[in-house]
């Protein structure tokens, strides 16, 4: 299945996921893949940033969170 939601930015493959809870809600993951010299990537998985009704805004959510993270720590 295709992700719409998966892209790149500032050399860092952006694979935002949300996870559909019991009660209906949305958890919003995140997936960051950086490669490194020597053939070597770099991995960062976050899970359960934040919650919500809806699975756009939760995707929408991983993806800003992404921004964010690779801005400060990129």
């Amino acid at each position: 299945m295709h992700n719409p939601y998966i892209h790149n930015y500032n050399g860092y493959k952006v694979v935002p996921s949300a996870h559909r809870l019991p009660d209906g809600s949305f958890a919003s993951n995140l997936l960051l893949e950086r490669h490194g010299g020597a053939d070597r990537a770099m991995r960062y998985q976050f899970h359960a940033l934040d919650y919500f009704d809806d699975e756009h805004d939760a995707l929408g959510h991983s993806c800003q969170w992404a921004r964010e993270w690779v801005d400060c720590r990129g």
